[in-house]
C-alpha cells in the first residue's frame, strides 16, 4: 500500500476545495449596458431627494411602472379603447401593429438600463399599448373637434397630469417606437427603395415630431424648437432639446468656478437685471460697455437713477446688465427640470448645460430678497405663492448633481469680476443713498453746491 506523503493529501483537498469556489462566467456574458440604451431608472441618490419627481402619477409608459400600482392601472382601460379606435380609424389591424414590435423587440429592450423578467409576449402587448395610446393621444390633440370629446383631453387638469407623467425619464418607450407604428409597412419598404416613398416617410417623421412638439407646447412657452431637431430618443430627450445650451468657451483644463455671488449682492455692487423675450432660456448674457472695463469711474448710474427721462439716450449704454429670460415656477417645473437633470446626469455626462443653468440659478438664489428682487424684474414668474417656496425649490434641485460648469463659466468670471471691484460697490453704495431718486439726488446736490460754496467763501476769507 502506498502512503502519501502529508502536505501532498493537504495540496489534494485545497484543489478540490479552490474547484468549488470557481465561478461558472457565461462565454456569452451581456455588456453592462447596451449601446443602444438611453431609458434609464434614476440614480438613488437623487430619487432619495424627492423620489416623486420621477414616478408617474395617472399613466405607465413602458416596463419601469408597469401595472406596478392601482392609480396607474386605471388608465390601462383606456389603453385598450385607444387601441380600439386607432385599428378603426388608420385600418390598421392590432396582428400587423403586434409583428411591428416583435421585429423590434430586441432592440426596444436594449434601450432600457435594466433587464426585465417580462416574456416576449406580454413585452410586446405592453409596448404596444402604449405606443398606440401615445399616438391617438396625439393625433386626438391635434383635431380640435376629437379633442373637446375625448375622456383626457376634455379634463384640462388630466391632460396636463398626463403630459407631465409622459416626460418622465423613467416612463418612456423609445422614439423609433412610435416612428415604426406611425410609418407602417413603408418603414420597411424605404430601406430598400429610394426616390418618392422615402421622401414620404420622411415627412411622415417630421409630422410625428411635429405633435409631440405640440403636445409639450406648455413646457416650452415663447421658445419655438428648432424643426431640425435632430435624432430624437424619447420625450424627455425631445423636451431637453426644447432648449438649445449656451455655448461654453471654456479652454481645457481650466479650473472651474465654484462660488458666484447672490442676486441681491450683485445689485448691490450696481449690476441691473432685464428679464429678455424671444432666446432660449440657458442663454444668459453679460452686458458690460468696453470703455468700463477699461474706465470703471465712466460709471453713470448714480445720474440715471436720479434722471430715469436719460434711460432713453446713450448714457443707459453705460449700463451693467444681466440679461436672463423669464422663468415660469410653477408646481411642475421642479418635475421637469428633476427629470432632464437626471438623464443629463445618466446620458449626456460631458454636455450637462441643463444642470449648469440650475447650478447657476442656484448660485444667484440663496435667500427670499434674491427670489423677490428677480420676481420684482420679471425674471421669475412666481406661481408657488411664496418667494421662501421658489427659494427652497432651487436649493435643493442641485443637491446631487454632478456639474462640469463648463457653459457659464466665462459668465461666472465675468460677474464675480464685476462685483469684486472695489469701484463697481462704491459707487453703488453712493447711488444708493445719496442718489436713489430724482429728490434725494436734487437734495445731495443742493448740499454739494452749499458746501462748495461755503469752502469757497472761507478759503477767499483766508487769504484776505
Amino acid at each position: 500500500m502506498v502512503s502519501w506523503p502529508a502536505s501532498a493529501a493537504n495540496d489534494s483537498i485545497k484543489k478540490e476545495e479552490c474547484k468549488e469556489l470557481i465561478i461558472d462566467i457565461p462565454l456569452a456574458l451581456e455588456p453592462p449596458r447596451w449601446p443602444e440604451c438611453c431609458i434609464y431608472r434614476v440614480p438613488k441618490r437623487l430619487r432619495e431627494v424627492k423620489h416623486m419627481a420621477y414616478t408617474p402619477r395617472l399613466v405607465s409608459i413602458g416596463p419601469f411602472h408597469h401595472c406596478m400600482r392601482k392609480e396607474l392601472k386605471d388608465m390601462e382601460i383606456q389603453k385598450l379603447r385607444y387601441l380600439r379606435d386607432f385599428c378603426y380609424r388608420t385600418g390598421k389591424s392590432m396582428e400587423n401593429l403586434a409583428c411591428i414590435i416583435e421585429r423590434n423587440e430586441v432592440r426596444i429592450r436594449h434601450s432600457y438600463s435594466e433587464n426585465f423578467l417580462l416574456g416576449s409576449k406580454e413585452f410586446v402587448n405592453m409596448i404596444l399599448l402604449d405606443a398606440i395610446f401615445i399616438l391617438e393621444l396625439f393625433w386626438r390633440k391635434s383635431e380640435k373637434s376629437m379633442a373637446q370629446k375625448d375622456y383626457i383631453l376634455s379634463q384640462p387638469c388630466m391632460e396636463r397630469g398626463i403630459r407631465y407623467d409622459l416626460l418622465l425619464l423613467e416612463n418612456q418607450i423609445p422614439f423609433f417606437v412610435l416612428e415604426e407604428l406611425y410609418c407602417g409597412d413603408q418603414q420597411n419598404e424605404a430601406g430598400l427603395q429610394n426616390g418618392k416613398l422615402q421622401e414620404q416617410l420622411l415627412i411622415k417623421k417630421d409630422i410625428l415630431v411635429e405633435l409631440s412638439c405640440r403636445f409639450f407646447r406648455d413646457l416650452y412657452s415663447d421658445e419655438q424648437p428648432d424643426p431640425k431637431i435632430g435624432e430624437v430618443k424619447h420625450f424627455t430627450d425631445l423636451v431637453r432639446r426644447f432648449f438649445p445650451p449656451p455655448k461654453p468657451k471654456q479652454k481645457e483644463n481650466e479650473k472651474h468656478i465654484k462660488h458666484l455671488y447672490t442676486a441681491t449682492k450683485l445689485a448691490g455692487a450696481g449690476l441691473k437685471f432685464r428679464p429678455v423675450s424671444g432666446r432660449s432660456l440657458l442663454e444668459i448674457k453679460f452686458l458690460e460697455n468696453t470703455c468700463l472695463e477699461i474706465f470703471p469711474c465712466l460709471n453713470l448710474s448714480w445720474l440715471l437713477a436720479c434722471l430715469p427721462c436719460l434711460k432713453s439716450t446713450c448714457l443707459s449704454r453705460v449700463q451693467r446688465f444681466l440679461e436672463i429670460p423669464a422663468l415660469r415656477v410653477d408646481d411642475k417645473t421642479e418635475g421637469l427640470f428633476r427629470n432632464l437633470m437626471a438623464l443629463e446626469q445618466c446620458h449626456y455626462p460631458f454636455e450637462t448645460y441643463i444642470c449648469d443653468y440650475i447650478v447657476l440659478l442656484d448660485d444667484l438664489i440663496t435667500t427670499k430678497a434674491d427670489v423677490g428682487l428677480l420676481a420684482d424684474k420679471k425674471i421669475i414668474v412666481n406661481e408657488l405663492g411664496s418667494n421662501a417656496a421658489v427659494t427652497d425649490l432651487f436649493n435643493k434641485l442641485g443637491h446631487e448633481i454632478e456639474s462640469n460648469g463648463i457653459f457659464y463659466l466665462d459668465l461666472s468670471k465675468e460677474l464675480d469680476g464685476y462685483y469684486e471691484n472695489s469701484w463697481n460697490r462704491v459707487v453703488a453704495t453712493l447711488t444708493s443713498v445719496y442718489f436713489q431718486d430724482f429728490w434725494r439726488g436734487t437734495a445731495t446736490m443742493v448740499g454739494l453746491i452749499v458746501l462748495a460754496l461755503t469752502l469757497w467763501n472761507f478759503a477767499r476769507l483766508l487769504r484776505k
